[in-house]
């Protein structure tokens, strides 16, 4: 019994540190990330960055209500652009949230002339 709880314990580790990382690299390319591109989008009809990273921050934070058994309301799928406007506003609730759409977002940075921090 108690091998078990170890193991299921390590793995938990593992996932955490993971889903820690994964908003790291997020966090720090979203810091890279001009300002003035934040609302920009690549092409007609696609998220602009500022978009993707509310729609993760809304999405970790989703999680973790769910997860401490709390009711969470799924229907809004991002963060009001009203609440989180301005870059320093989205990078604070990506940061207090996690995240985990950091290859999607590097193609932004591609796009923009911005060497992601994670492939330097």
């Amino acid at each position: 019994m108690t091998a078990k709880i170890g193991e299921r314990q390590a793995l938990s580790n593992h996932l955490t540190g993971r889903w820690e990382q994964a908003g790291a690299k997020l966090a720090d390319l979203a810091r890279e990330f001009p300002e003035d591109r934040y609302e920009a989008a690549p092409a007609a009809g696609v998220r602009t960055f500022g978009d993707v990273l509310r729609h993760i921050a809304f999405w970790n934070q989703y999680v973790a209500q769910t997860a401490r058994g709390r009711k969470a309301d799924d229907t809004a799928n991002e963060l009001p652009q009203a609440q989180c406007a301005t870059k320093a506003q989205v990078i604070a609730a990506l940061t207090e949230s996690g995240g985990a759409h950091h290859g999607q977002l590097v193609v932004y940075a591609r796009l923009a002339g911005i060497v992601p921090p994670a492939s330097r």
